[in-house]
């Protein structure tokens, strides 16, 4: 397996195209349900398999990951060939905590209104091997996906 067998509630979730996979496997719903009886090590394997599918095509897909913490948060830009971080941290005392429920817009205007040092920074890194392999193993570690790339394109702007 490349990546994690997806938990009951995430098979849930996908269960049409779970129906799909299997129906491209020539498994039916009458063979799922004696497989399901009889090989629950077959059942396991194509849950396997299917879970490795979702998380390729989810990672190949990924352009932005974040990272909070209560005074940090990191944002990532994964391209093709390497990754961009951007990141954003404030002092202890400044009464920002990034991990409290807020919009990246909130968070930004947040940080409009502390009269608080902000510290911007940047680097840029090659991945080591398996692009989907590392965003997985960062997403695994905390990191959430950023469907808009928000946060990092506005703390590029204001890194210039």
């Amino acid at each position: 397996m490349k990546y994690r067998r997806l938990s009951n509630a995430e098979l849930q979730e996908l269960e049409k195209d779970f129906v799909k996979f299997l129906a491209t496997t020539h498994v039916t719903a009458d063979d799922w349900v004696k497989l399901k009886e009889n090989d629950p090590l077959k059942v396991e394997e194509l849950i396997e398999i299917y879970s490795d599918i979702v998380y390729d095509k989810t990672l190949k897909k990924l352009e932005y990951l974040e990272f909070k913490t209560r005074h940090d948060i990191k944002t990532f830009h994964c391209q093709a060939e390497k990754m961009v971080l951007m990141g954003i941290a404030v002092a202890p005392n400044s009464g920002v905590d990034f991990t409290q429920d807020l919009s990246s817009q909130r968070i930004m205007e947040k940080l409009k209104q502390t009269n608080q040092d902000l510290q911007i920074y940047t680097a840029e890194k090659v991945y080591n091997g398996d692009r989907e392999k590392e965003l997985f193993q960062m997403m695994e570690s905390g990191c959430l996906i950023s469907k808009d790339g928000y946060l990092f394109k506005t703390l590029s702007t204001l890194k210039s």
